[in-house]
């Protein structure tokens, strides 16, 4: 059986006893080796320079009521108890220095003497596993004569095996990753996957988050959720404040973002704060952060390490902490080749990076999307509306084929749900309003005629390669050329084009598969 070996400290108060009569007081140390079901087979105690006299007592007594127990004392120097630095480096160089034997001791570390400081410092030291060991707390008897039935408790840190507790951790993440998705129980897995990873970020981290894809992919939604769900934490308490950079051009992006003094500029009749100052303990979302011009995005990178910037006019700093969320729908990389955004900026921001894929890339959450949006306009207009059997099919048939470009990605399927709920008889949308929003909105993305460039397929073919190709292939290799334009990398492309089929395979090779398909239709992943 292994040893067991206490580590603790002398109680100046607690452990003090004089004469017979300290032997009716309870008194942590030496009780703690009195108790038949707890064999102590050494005891590591650490004490200050004036309680040496106390030590020795206690020397005694431990030796009087436990002979087989060995005890070790430790003179440490703590000049102020209460100074946690201090207290915590000592304690760590102590620990540091000690012969841990986990394979052939059980080490309990007694929390129950000592000050409130000390006995945090041992608690994070053992949470840390510097000491691999259990706490140990002792308390005293109920009636202060029955020393005898003081008792003891052991705590093992390690909360996987706290059942209800694991389960409750896992309930709260469960409950923050729908809050994410908007109560939608999505299927495509590279999402859910993506916002299971946001849920974790979007608690334990402050760093700059980066959401990349179309436009209307649902960025904007996504930082406000996260926003919420940090709030929900309390890891923020400012306010969220979002902007999309495209609408800002020269003198008013300056002035927007990081406020001005008053007459700095011709219009500026009165100071203003900026949107920096706006967000002081909370989250700034830039959408389309791709459209800031370089100066700036120099200024803003400053803000982000420093917390500080100039507003315009100003040769005073202004402070604010916040927390920035971006959004894009370019590719940020070629940009920074390119020479269009700044390097270091988006080094900055790249720390954790996700991309929304577009609807038309999750053609398995589309009913579940539809359905969330009948019940927002249901929740709006205080109507519930909803499809006829035939006119539900039809729409959903449609909705996840090919000819479904969702350009506009939600957004489109927004407007297509209201429209058709808006003109539904009697709450309920008949096959025949179908195939009219089915029309508008093939309208509004254009013919699929071969030589139309909204296709996709003439930035990379030409008009007589188009035609060699079967009106079948067309709008698939359009989509599987808007996908690899989106991406960064083949296996990028692949692990989005075949997220539902490579689960099924034993080998994956997405990328061997995409360059292959490609190179049926003439066209290499470089061109």
């Amino acid at each position: 059986m292994k040893r067991t070996v206490v580590i603790g400290l002398i109680g100046s108060v607690l452990d003090a006893g004089r004469g017979k009569k300290r032997w009716e007081k309870w008194r942590p140390t030496v009780n703690l080796c009195q108790h038949d079901n707890l064999l102590v087979d050494r005891f590591e105690l650490i004490i200050q320079p004036d309680n040496a006299h106390l030590a020795r007592v206690l020397e005694q007594d431990i030796a009087g009521v436990s002979p087989e127990t060995e005890l070790n004392l430790h003179t440490i120097s703590m000049e102020d108890p209460w100074d946690f630095e201090e207290v915590y480096e000592t304690l760590h160089e102590f620990v540091r220095d000690y012969p841990f034997d986990p394979e052939n001791e059980d080490y309990l570390v007694h929390i129950t003497t000592g000050t409130h400081v000390v006995q945090i410092c041992l608690f994070l030291l053992t949470e840390t596993h510097a000491i691999p060991g259990k706490l140990l707390q002792t308390s005293p008897p109920i009636r202060a004569r029955n020393i005898e039935h003081s008792t003891y408790a052991i705590i093992d840190l390690d909360l996987s095996k706290y059942d209800r507790i694991a389960s409750r951790f896992e309930k709260e993440a469960i409950n923050d990753v729908a809050f994410l998705k908007s109560g939608i129980e999505t299927q495509n897995a590279a999402f859910n996957a993506m916002i299971d990873e946001l849920e974790r970020v979007a608690v334990r981290s402050q760093e700059a988050v980066l959401l990349m894809g179309p436009t209307g992919a649902g960025k904007t939604q996504l930082a406000r959720r996260l926003y919420e769900l940090k709030k929900m934490h309390g890891n923020v308490k400012g306010s969220f404040v979002e902007i999309n950079c495209a609408t800002l051009r020269g003198d008013q992006a300056m002035s927007m973002l990081f406020g001005h003094t008053k007459g700095s500029f011709t219009g500026a009749s009165q100071a203003r704060s900026g949107l920096l100052r706006e967000a002081e303990g909370g989250i700034l979302f830039l959408d389309e952060i791709g459209e800031l011009g370089r100066d700036e995005q120099a200024m803003l990178l400053r803000a982000i390490e420093s917390g500080k910037f100039l507003p315009v006019g100003s040769d005073k700093e202004v402070e604010s902490r916040f927390q920035l969320i971006v959004g894009t729908n370019r590719n940020l990389t070629e940009q920074v080749q390119n020479g269009a955004f700044r390097e270091d900026l988006y080094a900055r921001i790249n720390l954790w990076t996700y991309r929304l894929p577009g609807l038309a890339e999750r053609p398995e959450d589309i009913p579940v999307n539809i359905d969330f949006e009948l019940e927002q306009y249901a929740e709006k207009q205080n109507a519930h509306v909803a499809f006829n059997a035939e006119a539900k099919k039809r729409f959903h048939d449609f909705a996840v084929s090919p000819e479904a470009l969702w350009k506009a990605n939600f957004r489109d399927l927004n407007g297509a749900i209201n429209r058709m709920a808006t003109l539904s008889e009697g709450g309920r949308i008949t096959k025949g309003l179908v195939e009219q929003e089915i029309d508008r909105l093939k309208g509004s993305w254009g013919s699929m005629d071969t030589n139309d460039q909204s296709t996709g397929l003439g930035q990379w073919l030409s008009p007589s390669e188009i035609d060699l190709l079967d009106p079948f292939d067309r709008p698939q290799l359009a989509y599987v050329l808007e996908v690899c334009n989106q991406c960064n990398s083949l296996s990028e492309a692949g692990r989005s084009l075949f997220s539902v089929s490579r689960n099924t395979k034993k080998s994956v090779n997405d990328s061997d598969r995409l360059r292959k398909y490609l190179g049926k239709h003439g066209l290499t992943w470089e061109k």
